[in-house]
């Protein structure tokens, strides 16, 4: 099994403690990259796909975990893309 499957079977676990490193190695894999809003962008953040729709997230602080309905959201975007 590869770290990236690993990395997509914890996910879909829902762990409480999944960081945004994580997370953005997790969407990195699936061929996503990830893009601030700019220098008023703050904490927003969106992920971009060449052939996909685009996740947009506020990335957690000061704890880097993420927050459960994230986690959600993120695990039914990926379903719908079909990806996992």
């Amino acid at each position: 099994m590869s770290k990236q499957q690993k990395l997509v079977r914890r996910f879909l676990s829902k762990p409480n403690d999944f960081t945004w490193s994580e997370l953005k190695t997790l969407l990195v894999g699936f061929g996503y990259c990830e893009s601030s809003g700019g220098k008023t962008g703050g904490s927003r953040r969106r992920f971009t796909h060449p052939q996909r729709g685009p996740i947009m997230l506020h990335k957690p602080h000061p704890d880097e975990t993420l927050k459960m309905y994230q986690v959600t959201q993120i695990i039914t975007h990926l379903k719908g893309e079909r990806l996992i």
